[in-house]
């Protein structure tokens, strides 16, 4: 049973997770059988770029990109600020600018306006790609050693053994049911994918081409002819069948969500009875009293993990080090994943949460959990699972399939 200051917590931050949809979240790693280690797709070739060498004064300013709830000082609860004590700290003066999209990070750190951003890892590659972000020297960040190293040097936070970010967080999109209508308890994503459903018209799915992996992931397991080896790493052939899939799914599909606030009303009525979902909605939905229980299914699922990293036109680079430390510090870092309802990347920060069951509830230190996610990631036309002799569906593929697929 959640605690209510854990509710009161969540449903303030998920302002954030509503901001995560469409094009955002995290990104996407390794499952039993994949190769998660792997920093990048062979001939993936960024900018050359170096990262910083030394920590100077701080400037004095700290322009930020991120999602609601990451970068909180106090003007939505007063209680819930860890942005005034960095600056007390530091001399920094924090100016945040809240982004409702990965597409909108992106496109705000191109105005080199900003000096760090919380890329999901739908947008940590172009961004890369890009050249409007660097690498970074994590020596600079002396709480980086504490990250888990399930989050280090991932395919959607470094390159070639580069890194180029600091692990903020992550999480596991889930299966939600009705534990009155569903049953018997689903332990397979096959319940929101059949096409004969008897749940027709009432199973939900995420509203964004991400979603798109989800189906790759079944697919992985339920047509291994495909060979498919990763999600976000798909040729024509294992894209047609993961956008068909998703096509057929359609004429079962209620409603798609971005918005938090309206999957749970629809677990409440009725509306919705299974599909996607997030462990903090689950929570809420819960304590909202919806007959409601989620599982990572058998298959395993995608996820999120975001990274902090600094832009390369930052006039700020001394104050953007400084809150890379600072974010992941273990006390603010539970502040954060508590607000925002994710598992925090700070091995030591369970120690500081005010729920101490809360790294149970999110999985925070259970890698064996997070084998089994396979974290967003920014598909390219340089496969991601390392094949050189095809070409593989990148971004602007999957959203034009998504709206086609969405009819």
């Amino acid at each position: 049973m959640i605690g209510t200051k854990m509710v009161a917590l969540g449903a303030a931050g998920l302002l954030a997770l509503a901001a995560c949809g469409g094009s955002s979240g995290g990104s996407g790693d390794s499952t039993p059988t994949a190769t998660g280690n792997e920093a990048a797709p062979q001939g993936f070739t960024p900018p050359d770029l170096k990262a910083l060498d030394k920590l100077g004064t701080p400037e004095g300013e700290l322009n930020v990109v991120a999602w609601a709830g990451y970068a909180e000082d106090g003007s939505t609860d007063p209680a819930v600020d860890w942005v005034t004590p960095f600056e007390k700290a530091t001399g920094c003066q924090v100016n945040v600018k809240t982004a409702p999209t990965s597409d909108d990070m992106v496109n705000l750190m191109k105005t080199g306006q900003y000096d760090v951003v919380s890329a999901s890892g739908d947008a940590s590659l172009r961004l890369i790609a890009s050249g409007d972000v660097e690498p970074v020297n994590t020596d600079l960040v002396p709480n980086y050693a504490d990250v888990f190293d399930g989050l280090k040097m991932k395919p959607w936070n470094s390159v070639n053994g580069v890194a180029y970010g600091i692990p903020h967080g992550r999480g596991a999109n889930l299966l939600m049911y009705n534990t009155d209508v569903v049953k018997p308890a689903p332990t397979s994503w096959s319940v929101v994918f059949d096409q004969a459903s008897p749940y027709q018209g009432k199973v939900t799915a995420y509203d964004s081409p991400i979603y798109i992996a989800d189906a790759a992931v079944y697919l992985m397991k339920t047509k291994p002819d495909l060979g498919i080896k990763n999600p976000y790493a798909l040729d024509d052939k294992q894209f047609t069948a993961a956008v068909d899939l998703l096509k057929a799914q359609n004429a079962n599909i209620g409603e798609y969500w971005s918005d938090y606030t309206k999957e749970i009303q629809a677990f409440k009525n009725g509306d919705s009875v299974v599909g996607t979902t997030w462990q903090i909605i689950l929570n809420l939905a819960a304590a909202d009293k919806a007959k409601v229980a989620a599982v990572l299914p058998s298959e395993g699922a995608t996820g999120w993990s975001d990274t902090w990293m600094v832009a390369t036109k930052s006039q700020h680079k001394t104050c953007a080090y400084k809150w890379l430390d600072h974010i992941i510090s273990p006390k603010v870092n539970a502040e954060v994943a508590e607000w925002f309802g994710e598992a925090p990347s700070n091995s030591k920060s369970c120690a500081e949460t005010v729920d101490k069951t809360f790294c149970d509830t999110y999985h925070a230190d259970d890698e064996a959990y997070f084998d089994q996610v396979w974290y967003w990631n920014t598909p390219i036309a340089q496969c991601l699972d390392g094949r050189t002799d095809v070409t593989c569906k990148d971004y602007g593929d999957w959203t034009t399939a998504w709206q086609e697929i969405k009819g």
